[in-house]
């Protein structure tokens, strides 16, 4: 995010601001700032004295401001960070007194996780009228954290493939601390310039480069069963990390695009990729799938894809296991 680098960029070149009042639904980049500030700003002789870190759950506002009005010892600042500040929804309203007058060798940090201020109250306009970062950390949506792990990898001086791209946002989630953990776990085993490959991945972070959703969604394309069968057969015996909650939402998304595909008047693959929202390197199996399944049968798949996500629900359904579940998905979708 630009905003962070802006903050980041800031902090190391001293210009400091009195309060950073770090919020949203997602905690990585609330973490990454509030971190680099603890780590950047004082020295490690200065941090003894002037270096306090706070928890929502322990203190008032009061407390918060007893600890920004005192002046630092033997240095130009003091570090106040309150984390888990979110406790304290119900009166954080109160830090407005304090932001409006903030003392200016004081550098406070409001760790405020999956919540928002509201901007329009008294708080927010006084931490903006001081000069203080009032930053929200949004989630990212799954369809940009392929993007977000490319982004990294080359940040990190990594080579990746849009697969192993894939294979990590589809392992991993949405989840960047979860991400950027793993992320830190090569960056230890690999030297900067290696290629990362699916065998990397398998081997260090346990995602299997054979059997795995974009494995399974090229085997249906290509209306191979049998490498269909292997592979839901592997989620059969392994539904902790492959469940039919994940894979069929996978599925249903897959069609849609199919379907998608086969209503553009321009299906050149850079149009098609841009209109479907992927990366052109996956569009071969786009196209080999509306050449495999007409729109009907693509109707007719998402139809049974809903009935399959009932099942495992428990809607209107006796008890299956997954593996059944599994096996009646290839079946209507593939036959």
């Amino acid at each position: 995010m630009n905003e962070v680098n802006t903050i980041l960029k800031d902090i190391t070149n001293k210009n400091l601001k009195p309060i950073y009042f770090l919020m949203g639904e997602e905690p990585f980049y609330i973490d990454k700032i509030s971190n680099f500030i603890a780590d950047k700003v004082l020295t490690e002789d200065e941090k003894a004295f002037n270096q306090v870190t706070l928890y929502g759950k322990d203190i008032t506002i009061e407390d918060i401001e007893s600890n920004a009005k005192r002046y630092p010892m033997m240095a130009d600042y003091q570090v106040v960070i309150v984390k888990e500040a979110q406790e304290l929804i119900k009166t954080i309203e109160n830090l407005t007194s304090y932001a409006e007058n903030p003392q200016p060798s004081t550098i406070l940090v409001i760790c405020y996780r999956y919540k928002t201020l509201d901007k329009r109250k008294k708080l927010a306009k006084a931490i903006a009228k001081t000069g203080g970062v009032l930053f929200e950390s949004k989630k990212l949506y799954e369809n940009q954290v392929p993007n977000w792990i490319s982004n990294e990898l080359k940040h990190r001086g990594f080579k990746a493939s849009p697969k192993v791209v894939h294979l990590l946002a589809e392992f991993l989630g949405s989840d960047l601390g979860k991400i950027n953990n793993e992320l830190d776990k090569l960056e230890v085993i690999f030297e900067e310039g290696t290629t990362i490959t699916p065998e990397h991945i398998e081997q260090n972070i346990g995602v299997s480069k054979d059997f795995n959703n974009f494995e399974l969604q090229k085997a249906i394309a290509h209306r191979d069963y049998k490498k269909a069968y292997q592979i839901v057969n592997y989620f059969s015996q392994n539904t902790k990390e492959n469940s039919i909650l994940k894979t069929v939402p996978i599925l249903y998304s897959y069609f849609s695009k199919v379907l998608m595909y086969h209503g553009l008047k321009d299906k050149s693959n850079k149009n098609a990729a841009s209109v479907l929202g992927v990366h052109p390197f996956f569009m071969e199996d786009y196209v080999t799938a509306a050449k495999n399944y007409p729109m009907k049968k693509i109707s007719q798949n998402i139809e049974a894809l809903r009935e399959i996500d009932g099942k495992s629900k428990g809607v209107n359904s006796v008890s299956a296991s997954e593996g059944d579940l599994y096996k009646e998905l290839l079946v209507k979708i593939m036959l």
